[in-house]
């Protein structure tokens, strides 16, 4: 299928279809955050322990990727993500199950493997369908659906956990999992384009990922986009510490605070959906970085003088955030315009290469921390700068041209 027309009516019901599918992961990972003193105390784990099922879980999203973005290219997009929604419903049955901290670290692990089916592929299904500046457009879509996760997905979890423990948080998910497979297969069209099929034929995986690295601009915003997004995991993971023991908020009200840093990440996509309307994604790209690297500081200085104490740090937050939203669906739109034969393995290596810098993102902030927010403002400084220098002298210098929109 080639690209459509940009400026064509939204079909609401392939954003709303792709957005659940995206949605797996980011739902599996914030709705049990306010269970994890509870799945401590059930299985009597350490808190390295509990960390770990995060940690496993963020591993399985960017090792999981790396196949499934292939895959699509060479077997089309449907059957990959059939196949990753019932690893993931077997897998959140499997955790709802456990009975050790390892049992339920290896199921989050093979969790995660099933969930990043839906966000890896469903990128490539919107690039099939749609030109440079649509399809960022529509990821900004995608990401309205998908932000919903982290807003309800707390506190759904706190509900769940009040009325059936923290076992009742997996069955939910396995149930979300039924309902978006079920979709899936009756809903989804096969969108892999010819050109896409005849050029997977030709090379392997591992072929395809080494051209692919060979392209200054794809990897100029595959590091931008993962080193912005990697203040987000950072976040995550700092922000039950940080928001009930160091600021004292109750964990009743940690799923208000986490969700309202969803909102802004919401809103700014939305505003970079008008925001294209007037100007392309890379002219987004160069503004917003900036900005955001200027909130980094910002938010450093808070945090090393305790100026204004948890006021001025929640807030910087909200605003740091909230450029996730400018600089996520450019860049992989961006990215993604680079090589649209590989789309698949684009979209593979652009989830792998967020999730793992996420992963050590968060690993450094947790090494470094102290029970103030000053090792979180560190790395979400360090993180925002090399994302404005990675896009800057990587993917957007002029001398390259400009793409297309």
């Amino acid at each position: 299928m080639t690209a459509q027309i940009q400026n064509e009516r939204t079909p609401w019901g392939l954003v709303i279809l792709l957005g659940s599918l995206t949605a797996m992961g980011p739902l599996a990972i914030d709705m049990y955050l306010p269970s994890l003193p509870a799945i401590s105390a059930g299985l009597q784990a350490s808190a390295g322990q509990s960390q770990a099922t995060v940690s496993a879980f963020l591993a399985g999203m960017a090792i999981g990727q790396l196949f499934y973005g292939p895959a699509s290219d060479r077997m089309g997009r449907r059957a990959p993500i059939l196949f990753g929604v019932v690893v993931y419903i077997a897998a959140s049955v499997a955790c709802g199950f456990a009975t050790s901290p390892i049992m339920l670290i290896a199921t989050r692990f093979f969790q995660a493997l099933g969930a990043c089916a839906g966000g890896v592929v469903s990128r490539a299904v919107v690039r099939d369908r749609f030109g440079h500046s649509e399809t960022a457009r529509m990821l900004s879509l995608l990401m309205l659906i998908m932000g919903l996760a982290p807003i309800l997905a707390p506190l759904l979890g706190g509900v769940l956990l009040g009325l059936g423990g923290w076992r009742l948080n997996f069955w939910f998910m396995a149930a979300f999992g039924v309902a978006v497979g079920l979709a899936g297969l009756f809903r989804l069209q096969e969108s892999r384009s010819e050109e896409t099929t005849a050029h997977a034929a030709t090379e392997s995986p591992l072929q395809a990922y080494l051209a692919l690295m060979r392209e200054p601009r794809l990897v100029g915003y595959a590091l931008a986009g993962a080193l912005n997004g990697a203040t987000l995991f950072t976040y995550i993971a700092s922000s039950p510490d940080l928001l009930i023991r160091t600021y004292g908020i109750s964990p009743a009200a940690f799923g208000w605070v986490f969700g309202l840093n969803a909102v802004g990440i919401i809103g700014s996509n939305q505003v970079n959906r008008f925001l294209l309307r007037h100007r392309t994604p890379d002219q987004v790209l160069a503004k917003s970085s900036v900005i955001a690297v200027g909130f980094g500081v910002l938010l450093m200085v808070a945090a090393a003088s305790g100026l204004g104490e948890r006021w001025s740090v929640l807030t910087l937050l909200f605003m740091l955030l909230s450029t996730y939203g400018f600089m996520q669906g450019n860049t992989m739109a961006g990215a993604l315009n680079v090589d649209p034969r590989r789309a698949g393995a684009i979209s593979a290596m652009m989830g792998a290469v967020s999730f793992g810098t996420g992963a050590l993102a968060s690993a450094a902030a947790g090494v470094l921390h102290d029970g103030t927010p000053r090792p979180m403002a560190l790395v979400m400084m360090v993180a925002l700068a090399g994302s404005a220098l990675c896009l800057h002298f990587l993917a957007l210098p002029k001398d390259r041209g400009s793409i297309p929109a």
